[in-house]
């Protein structure tokens, strides 16, 4: 302990390899970059390529904006990998009709077969991922996980 042992000193300390945001931000990045390891092998893709990649494949046609919202990258992130996509000849933009500032971005025919020969990869990657768990232990976390998502989601409204 530093500066001695009074009850103080210890609520004055963090304990960062305890403390349940850090662990789950470590958690989310290494899993995340295990699973990048799989995208950027079969396609070079970056990690918000491959979240614009398949956000647009789940949902086909979207905004950045929502792009931005529904993966939670910042705007130019979003920005350089639809740039990136689209010289790539993976999407398309189409300007919004009723406002010009805004542009519908969608797969074109070769993005969507990247995305559909990526769907069993990533499915596979979970899978192997909740292979390390037990049966118990995977509807703890999902049970954690849906409970946190629910009470932050509940706060924001």
């Amino acid at each position: 302990m530093i500066n001695g042992s009074d009850a103080a000193n210890d609520r004055e300390i963090l304990e960062l390899e305890s403390f349940l945001p850090y662990r789950l931000y470590r958690l989310a990045d290494t899993v995340s970059r295990e699973f990048s390891r799989v995208y950027k092998e079969r396609h070079g893709l970056t990690r918000p390529e491959w979240r614009t990649l398949s956000g647009l494949g789940q949902r086909g046609t979207m905004t950045a904006t929502e792009l931005g919202e529904q993966s939670a990258m910042h705007k130019t992130k979003v920005s350089r990998a639809v740039a990136e996509l689209e010289r790539r000849r993976w999407l398309t933009r189409t300007p919004d009709e009723n406002d010009r500032r805004v542009e519908h971005l969608a797969l074109t025919k070769a993005g969507l077969a990247a995305y559909r020969e990526m769907v069993p990869l990533a499915k596979a990657f979970e899978q192997a991922l909740l292979g390390r768990l037990s049966a118990g232990e995977r509807t703890a976390i999902a049970k954690g996980v849906a409970a946190l998502e629910a009470s932050l989601a509940s706060d924001r409204v």
